[in-house]
């Protein structure tokens, strides 16, 4: 199962991890999903992963059940 948003499709960054020495090494960002019920009809829903700024806006159009 893979870290990617269902709707948006937004999944993890890389980047580079670096201390006060500068050193640096590899490392990833991991996008913050969390599973919620979306309505997908009037009496029936569905479980997707999504981003908590796709979940906020799910919120603001009443779509999540």
């Amino acid at each position: 199962m893979s870290r990617r948003d269902e709707i948006t499709g937004k999944g993890p960054l890389s980047g580079n991890k670096r201390s006060h020495a500068l050193n640096h090494s590899r490392r990833v960002w991991n996008a913050n999903l969390q599973t919620v019920r979306i309505k997908t009809g009037k009496t029936t829903s569905k479980r997707i992963k999504v981003s908590t700024r796709t979940l906020k806006t799910l919120k603001k159009q009443n779509k999540v059940a």
